[in-house]
């Protein structure tokens, strides 16, 4: 098939293919980017489609990809699609307001956890949580590197265990 031929075909297949863009996407905007993706996407890759197979099915799996590559980018992304009528959470943006009573009370209560801390295990368990590596504490506390690790651990489990008000350690 010719390169002017292809392209006619895919033209024609756009027909077809709208009603499924329509399905993937739920919105006649994005099913027609996804219709234009797909159409430039089998174009620019028409060495790869074999004559003599099914066009159409190949159209529709470079159409299913598409749409799933986009919502992982999407997903990733973590963008919010405001999908009222009004546009009501976006343009209500200005109206919030955070209240940072609960994480004043969570810093209070992690620092007064750390502060109830035996020195042996708060030590090193503030020089990691600092970025020291365990080879450089145990230097500098003139212990092993073992003690390091067992005591920050240990450290850890205690702290997990007084913060489980505010779900620390749960699945």
């Amino acid at each position: 098939m010719t390169t002017i031929e292809f392209s006619q075909t895919i033209g024609k297949m756009t027909k077809t293919l709208r009603p499924f863009a329509m399905r993937l996407t739920k919105d006649a905007e994005d099913a027609n980017d996804l219709l234009q993706e797909t159409a430039m996407k089998a174009f620019l890759n028409r060495d790869k489609f074999s004559d003599g197979t099914n066009l159409k099915a190949w159209l529709y799996t470079i159409m299913k990809n598409t749409f799933i590559t986009n919502y992982q980018r999407m997903v990733r992304r973590n963008t919010f699609i405001d999908t009222t009528d009004n546009l009501h959470y976006i343009n209500s943006s200005d109206a919030l307001t955070e209240n940072l009573a609960f994480s004043t009370f969570a810093m209070r209560d992690i620092n007064h956890a750390i502060e109830r801390l035996d020195e042996n295990y708060k030590r090193p368990f503030l020089m990691h949580f600092n970025g020291y590596k365990y080879h450089e504490i145990a230097d500098q506390l003139s212990i092993p590197i073992g003690t390091v690790k067992n005591r920050i651990h240990i450290a850890r489990k205690e702290l997990k265990d007084s913060l489980k008000p505010y779900g620390v350690g749960r699945g």
